[in-house]
């Protein structure tokens, strides 16, 4: 691991950034160019300490999974990825297909949806990225632990360990369980041999009744831009047009929200803007 390398390199993409092209409230006037250590450390879900440390060079080699937090966060590019992994002597993820890495375009692009619910998606359902407005709607799944962040998992396993209410109106739970399976399998039957859809698959088979009643089904689907009913416990009901936008290199897809312009849906949109995140704790 190249410590000193290391910390010159973040240091410098830090320096590039700032706060508005990451989504961030510029604040009071800074003392210096680009994002804080405690910004990188929040964008990419790990303590302030251990990336200041990182920067001085004298923190523990971080795991694949930082380093994927790192790239985001930093808005680095393929090739900037790929060295951020070689100076931690680790191999960079090869196949394209199925990469966690976010183009920065896309990140920029969800980063300016300041009003509106938007979130990278793989196509099997790991969440990429969040704006504070899908945070805000869904649950700050970011939050969660790297392991913990898919859509598809959460659906089928937090639903049946909890007695809180979802975020979909009860009467379309079943027609959305039906499409994250036949998504799944779309998926699935494409990329055979990636072990991500295909691990998830093998662990919800076991871990869902109600998802192993559903892969028997072999029903196939592809999602695609729809019309989504979500249940708020603060601004209650919202009637949102989801747009589907493909990245076809990476498997990803950006999900945007929108309500009718005039409509209540949109009145309660706003409102949501307003409260942001406040008391909201992450929801499945």
């Amino acid at each position: 691991m190249h410590r000193t390398e290391l910390a010159d390199f973040l240091r410098r993409c830090r320096a590039r950034l700032g706060p508005a092209e990451v989504g961030l409230t510029p604040g009071p006037r800074r003392r210096t160019p680009g994002l804080r250590r405690e910004e990188v450390a929040q964008l990419a879900g790990m303590s302030p300490d251990y990336y200041t440390r990182l920067e001085q060079a004298r923190g523990p080699r971080p795991s694949r999974q930082m380093l994927t937090a790192l790239a985001r966060a930093l808005r680095l590019t393929d090739d900037e990825r790929d060295y951020l992994f070689h100076l931690v002597g680790e191999e960079p993820p090869r196949d394209r297909s199925t990469s966690e890495h976010v183009r920065p375009g896309l990140l920029r692009v969800l980063d300016r949806l300041y009003d509106t619910p938007a979130q990278v998606i793989t196509d099997w359902g790991e969440v990429l990225a969040q704006n504070a407005m899908a945070a805000a709607l869904v649950g700050d799944i970011m939050g969660r632990p790297p392991g913990d962040r898919n859509i598809v998992r959460s659906f089928f396993t937090r639903r049946a360990a909890s007695d809180a209410p979802g975020i979909f109106p009860s009467e379309e739970i079943e027609e959305h369980a039906r499409l994250h399976v036949a998504t799944l399998r779309a998926v699935f039957a494409a990329r055979p041999d990636d072990p991500g859809p295909a691990g998830l698959v093998a662990e919800l088979l076991s871990a869902s009744a109600e998802f192993a009643t559903l892969w028997k089904a072999h029903e196939v689907a592809v999602r695609h831009s729809t019309v989504k009913r979500f249940t708020h416990p603060v601004v209650g009901t919202m009637e949102l047009d989801c747009e589907v936008l493909l990245s076809s290199e990476h498997a990803q897809r950006l999900i945007v929200h929108t309500a009718r312009p005039g409509s209540e849906s949109a009145e309660r949109l706003e409102l949501l803007r307003v409260v942001g995140l406040q008391d909201l704790a992450p929801r499945g």
